[in-house]
């Protein structure tokens, strides 16, 4: 055999190689694939990982064990001193078959696991196992109990290798004997010679039993002698039964064996028994036969019986009968008489010692009655009082019994994680139908948990809802479902469903859930089958035993079997202590209902608009589940128990600075011993100020209110916002958004309860919803669903439905609250007069019942956290701290994410690893884990509980505790070596539980940059801890160092490779930026922020490259290579202006921006060389170079591979700047400038879009125009008749005059704007008609005339309305070719006027109506896959009251109506409608009419075909069908309404 040390593993069989993959545990598919592909001992040791993934197809984990396993056989056999002497025969066969039962028990590898993963997750668990170290498991056959003797209807199996304890003699007569019998062979005889060897076996060991009086059992499929090699006595193994009517009917040779007292025979011999032998193995059935032997005193008395044995004889192919002869047990044999006188005359002495035995069998002592009600109670709260709110809880059960579905109260309050359902008929008429009732749940299949290899475990979580709602398995099926999951019986379940059932019990307990978070509870109430035989056991090698396992099952019969399964894995004492039996389900409910912190069935209740309440059904509230419903009578239902319990350490977490809970308002109203109120800050008073405001504004109210609350990060934010919940929960449905959830699932859910038991939608209690830590992006995306719902359910527009309450992190919350009075509220460290008041007394108050340490942060806040007071506080701290101790470790690793990464945390199960605790019992591992903190730990470290998951974690007190504790535990040495450690810190990168939060702390303290606009100090260009370490610590090699260390970590993750290359290029390290660039691009090749960081390491490099050469006489020679670095860059930005194209869910407009950056200073180093800037045409001579085939001789061979890129440069740079120009044209600017979160690219920043545009296309038009030309246009002096049409366009393009939108830019930036304008207008032919223009300067020249017409409305030199029109038609008829444009334009010029005839009106609106179509498309085009909200649409001009081109308003006209406003506020008064209804405006702007007609707004005028005109704010638009006025405002769409009124 394989495991011989004789035979080395090179001289292996194919056969010694499959045993061994066997031994290490190796799935059977991949030992036959091997076999078949013939690999003996010499190949096994050529193998790779790569040979057996691609050729055998393994899946990383098992072929990563093979390999290991393999090499660490190779060590120990060179290691001499574990040579051994060979031994043969039996030994090594059961030492084998050892091995593969312990091999048995191996967890399952699921095919999502990569090789990191296996070694992540599994590998400690295999060693262990393997090793025979795990917990409670088997580490040599096991032994097991007999079948209760002669019991009826007992359900009862065999476990397959299981022992038997050795046969025995007669004892007292009552306990019966044991003989075994292997019964391998004869089980496949025929007919008759079975029955022949049955009955003789039978007959030979009765007649021994009643001989002597005794009970007995004879047993065939277990082990009889060491004769069996590889087996032990004893072993069961089971026999295959064909049909069972063979067994029964040998019995049929007993009277024919015995020739007096024949019935005798047939009442002291049961009938054979058939105990199934389970088998994990395999799926063939084989049984143990038994036949029990009862020689009751009342049947043998006085008798001796003489048996005949029958024998099948060969020779004449019949059964013959043996002589008589009397049989006896001695020992554990059965043996013939040898001294009949003596054994005759002893009769009387063994049926008096029988009858005794039988009388006293009923005279034992009464047994003790167990307190079942306390067993149940100290299982289920782990020996706490209550059940743990926090903990979850697994359901195994099978069909539930009528009466026992009126005993499942206890079952509705319990945090269910999952059932586990083997009753097909569950859902109806089962227990899942009667849960149902009371709470929701998301039916699934055992199907359902396999994970892909590309899918997170946050992803599966969140797709199958778990920790949301319960998950409900049904293992065998659903009789109420049509899909293809059918019930089966249990053998078919083992071939089909057996794996499945593994995996997804694998996946929870190793993935999902961390041990000691859950319990898992059989719960048995009906006959035990199979399937949930193999679910204990995978629960129980899953989860290292027994620990957290409970089975709670009423009937003893249903037990046994379950007890005869479950003391295979471990000893009876073990199996009884986590087994509650003969407890009716009635009793299991009125006992654990007691222990529940909630009361049971209780009532919640929301508020009704009659100023009523309603009842709020569980069900109907798990159905929202993005939201967390804050009810009327919220925490009432919380036991009294529980109250005093914990009322203390509710109060403890707060005041150490935990989140507050609803628990602590409650207790603060209720509880009179209680520290007594929350303090109310004057922020909270400013909040409830603006609620009250934004609930009595009725004419100008808009659907959807927001106010926001900007807060110092640990300042009281959120306690804040959750007291004006609790304080308004009366009055109107308050919720907290929780987080992770969609904007349109939250709007969907809060619609619905909005409308929860209300008559009618249009009058409901409006909803306050708190929105925490989440982005500007996300509120806007909320509020736009929740105005599309309200719109679609056609809700007045007045009527205020939901109020958004935003709590958000900020370090400048002031300056936020003045931006916008009317919207947002500032909380700060510092204290008011008033606040200071309100602390020192509740301080005092606490001091007086607390010690210092449990009101740590209390103090602090009261303090104002003032730099000096924290400092003082951490250095007393940290007195006597061990620097040495992991756990001081852990501090600095934790102070280090809490100073750079908001809420973040380390799990408390990464603690423990690194900690190396070894937790023996769950329910002390709180306790333990307590204990081994230091003192400081204990003090600063905050324990916190996910919501959702109930996974623990710990963080530190308060970020700025964490940031001057980093500062003073580090003393000399620095935050890179401190994060250095931490990225090389194995046992918490690869820990299983909470390793996805983890990584993406860990990736974030790396990558994240800072943004002003998220809350934090101020924005940053890298993360704050790389600009740490290159700044503070002067570093920027050890910067380096820690990311390259990270993109190993990380896989060699291509986003690491791009910090990188930034990182590099920034410190002017050229050469190893391009390398880290390219890295990047390889491995994400159409990612367009990789690529444009690939062009911006070669824009610097080129800017490098010019200083260099800044101060020399420029040649050809000299700057060919920047020419060379510049070209490249632009090469990598068109590159990613067409990966950005391809990208549908982002818009990413950087690589536009660069390519006209890097082409201005491109354009600005080629006209200083020599050859260009020395000569008196120099200027000329370069624009010929650039825009003909012309090329100087002083740059003909240095520049020989640039020509053909040059002398494109200006039709790309043309291009970029015209794209620019569109995009800005569609798409409002402003938007994030307003909010102070300035546009930008992922490398640079273009604060102000339009400005950068009308700068960047003059610097453009400047090089390709003489500079002579330019001054004598401004001089008013004229210019020369003789430029080309080329030369006059760049002059125009330097002026400004080069694309609509810096024509209009100056509309805003009105300096000399007039007289820039006439000169532009000046470089065109006097009549434009006859000059045939192309499309884009035909657009420039109209927008340069509406453009003057705006700013100089009596200009002389302003063409007609008519002339502009005409020059329209020299558009492409083809509408599909006009640029977007000059389609806007046609929605402008053709608008009709009073005057026109109707023929001319309809004539003007087919060509508008035209327009727009074409337009709609480009803006789909446009717009790709992005949120409208995210790109708004910029209104460039309304229609005025005047008349021809004065009909046109820009803008800008309406500023004086709003300036005294700040920009959000100007933005409210707009969006409100407010501003609409001044008088100036109604002056400026003309009201067309229109009318509704299902939500779509038409304008009344056009009679062939309705206008259907876009609606600026859709939920303006009346629901009902109306005739309404509104302002026509002109779009990159087309025309869109303004304040839409309904006529009276």
């Amino acid at each position: 055999m394989a495991d011989e040390p004789e035979l080395l593993p090179k001289n292996w069989t194919e056969s010694q190689v499959s045993a061994w993959l066997k031994s290490i545990g190796v799935k059977e598919q991949y030992i036959k694939k091997l076999y078949e592909e013939e690999v003996d001992g010499q190949i096994l040791l050529a193998l790779d990982e790569d040979f057996l993934k691609t050729k055998i197809s393994m899946k990383s984990g098992p072929a990563h064990l093979i390999i290991q396993k393999r090499d660490e056989l190779l060590n120990n056999q060179q290691k001499p001193q574990e040579k051994k002497k060979p031994t043969k025969g039996q030994k090594s066969e059961v030492e084998l078959k050892n091995t593969k039962q312990k091999s048995d028990q191996r967890p399952p590898i699921t095919s999502g696991d990569s090789p990191a993963q296996i070694s992540l997750r599994d590998q400690d668990v295999l060693e262990e196992r393997q090793t025979g170290q795990g917990h409670c498991m088997l580490t040599s056959k096991e032994d097991c109990k007999p079948r209760p003797f002669d019991q009826e209807a007992i359900d009862f199996l065999y476990v397959k290798h299981r022992v038997l304890q050795p046969e025995s003699g007669a004892f007292n007569l009552i306990s019966p004997c044991h003989e075994f019998k292997s019964f391998v062979i004869a089980a496949d005889l025929d007919r008759t010679r079975l029955q022949a060897k049955f009955a003789k076996e039978v007959l030979k060991f009765a007649a021994g039993c009643m001989n002597i009086r005794s009970n007995g059992t004879i047993h065939f499929g277990v082990m009889d002698s060491k004769e069996d090699v590889g087996y032990v006595h004893g072993e069961i193994i089971g026999i295959p039964v064909k049909e069972k009517d063979i067994y029964v009917d040998a019995l049929d040779y007993l009277e024919r064996s015995v020739s007096s007292d024949k019935e005798h025979m047939r009442q002291c011999v049961r009938p054979p028994r058939f105990i199934e032998v389970m088998d994990r193995e395999s799926t063939e059935k084989r049984y143990v036969v038994e036949v029990d032997i009862v020689p009751s005193v009342s049947i043998v008395k006085t008798k001796v019986y003489v048996v005949r044995l029958p024998n099948f004889k060969e020779s004449t192919n019949k059964i013959e009968f043996e002589k008589e002869t009397i049989l006896r047990r001695v020992g554990s044999k059965t043996e013939p008489v040898s001294d009949l006188s003596d054994f005759y005359q002893r009769v009387k002495d063994r049926d008096a010692q029988r009858e005794e035995a039988e009388k006293n069998q009923f005279l034992g002592v009464p047994q003790v009655c167990q307190d079942l009600g306390r067993k149940l109670k100290m299982l289920m709260t782990s020996g706490k009082k209550f059940i743990e709110k926090e903990k979850w809880f697994i359901l195994i059960t099978n069909r539930f019994t009528h009466d026992d579905l009126y005993s499942i109260d206890w079952l509705l309050n319990m945090s269910l994680f999952c059932v586990f359902d083997f009753d097909p008929d569950s859902k109806i008429s089962g227990l899942c139908s009667r849960y149902l009732q009371h709470r929701a749940a998301n039916m699934h299949s055992l199907q359902s948990y396999r994970i892909s290899s590309d899918t997170s475990i946050k992803e599966f979580t969140s797709n199958l809802h778990l920790f949301e709602q319960t998950s409900w398995i049904f293992c065998n099926g659903c009789s109420d479902f049509k899909g293809s999951e059918t019930p089966c019986d249990e053998m078919t379940w083992i071939q089909t469903k057996m794996t499945l059932l593994r995996e997804s019990v694998s996946l929870i307990c190793k993935q999902i859930l961390p041990k000691g978070a859950f319990q898992v509870i059989f719960l048995l109430t009906s006959p035990v089958e199979k399937p949930i035989l193999h679910t204990f056991y995978e629960f129980f090698t899953d989860m290292e035993g027994h620990e957290d396992i409970i089975c709670i099952c009423e009937s003893q019969k249903n037990f046994q079997k379950w007890q005869s399964f479950a003391e295979g894995s471990c000893r009876t004492e073990i199996v009884n202590n986590f087994s509650v039996v003969g407890m009716k389900m009635s009793h299991v409910n009125a006992t654990l209902q007691q222990l529940q912190p909630i009361k049971v069935c209780s009532k919640k209740h929301l508020p009704v608009v009659v100023k009523g309440t309603c009842l709020l059904e569980t069900h109907k509230e798990e159905c929202m589940c993005s939201l967390e419903i804050l009810t009327v009578d919220h925490c009432d239902e919380t036991s009294e128990d529980f109250i005093k319990e914990e009322k203390t350490n509710i109060d403890h977490q707060f005041y150490r600075g935990g989140r507050v809970t609803w628990l602590n308002f409650w207790l603060a109203e209720h509880v009179a011993e209680n520290v007594g109120d929350i303090i109310e800050r004057d922020a909270y008073h400013d909040v409830s100020k603006l609620l009250n405001d934004a609930l009595k504004r009725n004419a100008e109210q808009t659907p959807v209110n927001c106010i926001n609350i900007y807060h110092h990060p640990g300042s009281g934010g959120s306690t804040v916002a959750r007291q004006v919940l609790w304080n308004n929960r009366k009055d109107l449905r308050c919720a907290v958004v929780k987080p992770s959830y969609s904007a349109t699932i939250v709007a969907q859910h809060a619609v619905e309860l909005r409308e929860y038991e209300e008559k009618d939608p249009q009058n409901c209690v409006p909803v306050l919803l708190l929105i925490e830590d989440s982005e500007k992006e996300y509120l806007d995306d909320l509020k736009n669903e929740l105005e599309v719902a309200i719109n679609v359910k056609k809700i007045q527009y007045e009527t205020l439905c939901f109020i958004l309450l935003s709590c958000r992190r900020s370090y400048d919350p002031e300056r936020r609250c003045k931006e916008s009075a009317l919207q947002n509220v500032a909380v700060t460290h510092k204290l008011s007069p008033e606040e200071k008041r309100k602390f020192a007394r509740k301080r005092k108050v606490l001091e007086e019942q607390y010690e210092p340490q449990f009101i740590l942060t209390f103090v602090l806040m009261s303090e104002e956290f003032t730099e000096e007071y924290v400092q003082q506080f951490v250095e007393h701290l940290l007195q006597d701290i061990d620097h040495q101790s992991v756990v001081t470790r852990l501090i600095c690793y934790v102070a280090l994410l809490n100073t750079y990464i908001q809420n973040s945390f380390i799990s408390q199960s990464h603690c423990e690893a690194l900690l190396a605790l070894k937790i023996r019992l769950e329910k002390f591992r709180h306790h333990e884990f307590e204990r081994s903190l230091s003192d400081q730990a204990k003090l600063v470290f905050l324990h916190l509980r996910d919501d959702k998951t109930h996974i623990e974690s710990i963080e530190i007190i308060h970020p700025l505790v964490a940031k001057e504790i980093l500062q003073q535990l580090l003393g000399p040495k620095t935050q890179s070596s401190l994060a250095m450690d931490l990225l090389r810190e194995n046992v918490l990168f690869e820990h299983r539980y909470g390793r996805e939060e983890y990584l993406s702390f860990l990736r974030a303290l790396f990558i994240r940059r800072s943004r002003i606009s998220k809350g934090d100090e101020y924005d940053s260009f890298f993360s704050p801890l790389i600009e740490h370490v290159c700044e503070d610590e002067k570093s920027p090699d050890k910067a380096i160092e820690l990311l390259k260390e990270a993109f190993s970590r990380f896989h060699d993750d291509p986003f690491f490779a791009q910090q990188l290359a930034r990182l590099h290029y920034t410190y002017e390290k050229f050469e190893e930026a391009e390398h880290w660039a390219e890295t990047a691009a390889r491995q994400k090749p159409k990612n367009s922020y990789i690529l444009d960081t690939k062009g911006q390491v070669y824009r610097k490099w080129f800017q490098a490259k010019c200083k260099a050469i800044e101060n020399v006489p420029k040649t050809a020679q000299n700057t060919a290579d920047a020419v060379e670095t510049a070209l490249r860059a632009l090469k990598c930005f068109q590159e990613s202006e067409k990966a950005a194209d391809e990208e549908m869910e982002n818009v990413n407009s950087s690589g536009y921006f660069a390519e006209v950056e890097v082409g201005c200073s491109l354009l600005k180093l080629i006209s200083s060389l020599q050859v260009f800037a020395n000569k008196t045409n120099g200027h000329a001579e370069c624009m010929k170079y650039l825009v003909t085939d012309y090329i100087p001789v002083d740059i003909e061979e240095a520049w020989e591979p640039f020509h053909g890129r040059l002398k494109k440069l200006h039709k790309t740079m043309q291009d970029a700047l015209e794209w620019i120009s569109e995009d800005l044209g569609f798409f409002q600017t402003d938007i994030s400038a307003d909010e102070d979160e300035t546009h930008e690219s992922p490398e640079e920043k273009i604060s102000h879009p339009l400005k950068w545009l009308a700068k960047k296309s003059s610097e453009y038009g400047k090089y390709f125009s003489e500079p002579d030309q330019t001054k004598c246009l401004q001089n008013s002096q004229s210019i020369p008749a003789n430029l080309t049409p080329f030369q006059k366009r760049m002059l125009i393009c330097e002026l400004g005059g080069g694309n609509m939108i810096s024509v209009l830019s100056k509309l805003t930036d009105q300096k000399d704007a007039v007289h820039l304008l006439e000169c532009i207008l000046s470089l065109y032919p006097d009549t434009p008609i006859k000059a045939r223009f192309v499309q884009r300067d035909i657009v420039n020249y109209i927008t340069a005339h509406i453009t003057l017409n705006c700013l100089s409305p009596q200009n002389q030199k302003v063409a007609p309305l008519k002339d502009l029109q005409a020059l329209c038609h020299q558009f492409p008829s083809d509408k599909r070719k006009c640029l977007p444009n000059a389609l806007f334009l046609l929605t402008l010029l053709f608008w009709p006027e009073e005057y026109d005839t109707d023929h001319e009106k309809e004539t003007k609106y087919e060509i508008v109506q035209s327009a727009v179509e074409h337009l709609d498309k480009s803006y789909w085009t446009k717009i790709k896959e992005i949120p409208q909200r995210k790109r708004r649409l910029y209104t460039h001009f309304f229609l005025g009251s005047g008349n021809g081109l004065d009909k046109i308003v820009h803008k800008k006209k309406f500023e004086s109506v709003t300036k005294l406003f700040s920009v959000s506020e100007k933005r409210m008064k707009w969006f409100r409608g407010e501003a609409w209804k001044k008088p100036e405006i109604a002056k400026m702007l003309k009201s067309v009419s229109g009318w509704t007609e299902n939500g779509v707004v038409y304008l009344e005028g056009p009679q062939k075909k309705k206008f259907s005109i876009l609606p600026l704010h859709v939920p303006s638009v009346p629901h009902s069908n109306e005739n309404i006025t509104f302002y026509l405002g002109f779009t990159f769409r087309g025309p869109v309404a303004c304040n839409i009124i309904v006529k009276k």
